[in-house]
């Protein structure tokens, strides 16, 4: 079943409002696809931010270096193409 869309009503800035604009006209979109493009990804960023924030709330620095180091350990060497190299 599909759902209907929402609607929200943002009241912002007359000069955010023509930069908005701006950018939406820049990317080739609408308002309303920048708009839930921004939201979205803020929302993720946001997400994000709170999920590792928790996650090395109660670890020591060495201990998160550590587990990188883990991870790091079960990559296979590989040799590394050109594009790639520093």
């Amino acid at each position: 079943m599909k759902s209907k869309p929402g609607t929200m009503i943002v009241r912002i800035p007359k000069e955010l409002k023509h930069r908005i604009e701006k950018v939406a006209e820049q990317q080739g979109v609408s308002i309303n696809q920048l708009a839930l493009y921004m939201f979205t990804k803020e929302i993720n960023d946001l997400e994000t931010t709170n999920y590792f924030e928790k996650y090395w709330k109660n670890k020591s620095k060495k201990e998160i270096i550590n587990d990188f180091d883990m991870v790091i350990d079960k990559v296979s060497d590989r040799e590394i193409p050109d594009w790639d190299q520093l």
